[in-house]
């Protein structure tokens, strides 16, 4: 397991911008899968965006064409560029990291999780 540390959520309004940073403690960082997750009120986490060390990305339809997901190997470090927020954007955000496997998209995949940071995005 790796230790993860979330940074960059606030409040913004709607249409606006936030970068969310994760940065790890892990040696073997390229050979992670990295994501990011996120957790409405009362719903459960949904996947958001994966990266592997190759660089290959994976969205979630609903913030595909509004996020990026990116990654520093030298850093260590992985972000969440959110455009175009939408009041339904709000949750707490996760990253995480696990294997490169192709469930990328299920929490289940990844083994070690940031403590979260929270995303309030006002209309």
């Amino acid at each position: 397991q790796v230790q993860l540390v979330e940074s960059g959520g606030g409040l913004v309004h709607a249409g606006g911008s936030l970068r969310l940073s994760c940065t790890t403690s892990g040696r073997t960082f390229s050979s992670y899968a990295m994501g990011w997750f996120r957790q409405a009120p009362g719903k459960e986490r949904e996947f958001v965006a994966a990266t592997w060390g190759s660089g290959t990305t994976y969205y979630a339809d609903s913030v595909k064409g509004r996020f990026t997901i990116s990654r520093d190997n030298i850093k260590i470090t992985v972000y969440l560029q959110m455009n175009s927020l939408k009041s339904e954007d709000t949750a707490v955000y996760y990253c995480a990291a696990g294997d490169q496997a192709s469930h990328y998209y299920r929490a289940s995949q990844y083994t070690s999780w940031g403590q979260g940071t929270q995303v309030t995005v006002s209309s």
